[in-house]
């Protein structure tokens, strides 16, 4: 049997191009079976978002521009539901305690059930606009999903997970990745950046089982 193609895809859950490429991401995973393997991996853009509105926004109208632009951003793709209130009323603070609580998730559980938690963390954010830069939020959101809080702390407790988090985030400096979402293929052979269409996703995947 034939080993499955590797795609690391290195993402911010709060970025809205990430949450555009979620269902591109599902179907992918539908239509290719155990032929792909997706490594969800984490880099830093929102790791201080209150700075990153203050130093890239201030002339644009801070929070409320920035979420007129993630209104528009998602727009491309009609799937990608946006709540009204997010950015312009809920405002996390961080992405980091998602990221870190999702590879709590992957070392307590596994790699897939962190990509399932990953896409509930994001819906919660982009549907239902709920804060998920809190802890206690994440926390709650997990256990409603069947997790057990106590298992999750003992990765948080131990440093592995902020370990694991740490790698993901100095090899995304080290490989210079542009931004979120960027699709690794095949260990190296090709890096896509950005918001890449399903059918390009799939064209240039299956160029590789090739």
């Amino acid at each position: 049997m034939n080993k499955p193609i590797i795609v690391e895809y290195f993402t911010d859950v709060l970025c809205v191009w990430a949450w555009v490429s979620q269902q591109r991401i599902e179907c992918l995973q539908q239509a290719l079976g155990d032929k792909v393997e997706l490594k969800f991996r984490y880099l830093d853009v929102f790791g201080d978002t209150q700075k990153k509105i203050q130093n890239q926004w201030a002339e644009r109208g801070l929070y409320q521009g920035f979420a007129e632009h993630v209104k528009n951003s998602a727009s491309c793709e009609h799937k990608a539901t946006i709540n009204p209130k997010i950015w312009s009323h809920v405002q996390p603070t961080t992405s980091t305690n998602a990221h870190l609580i999702l590879k709590a998730v992957e070392l307590a559980y596994s790699s897939e059930k962190s990509n399932e938690m990953a896409a509930v963390i994001r819906k919660a954010f982009y549907i239902d606009a709920v804060d998920i830069s809190d802890i206690r939020t994440l926390f709650q959101i997990l256990v409603a999903q069947g997790l057990e809080k106590e298992k999750l702390q003992t990765y948080l407790d131990n440093g592995k997970a902020i370990a694991t988090l740490m790698t993901d985030y100095q090899e995304a400096k080290q490989q210079s990745l542009k931004g979120s979402p960027t699709y690794i293929i095949d260990n190296g052979r090709q890096v896509l950046f950005g918001n890449v269409s399903y059918l390009i996703l799939l064209a240039n995947i299956k160029e590789h089982i090739k």
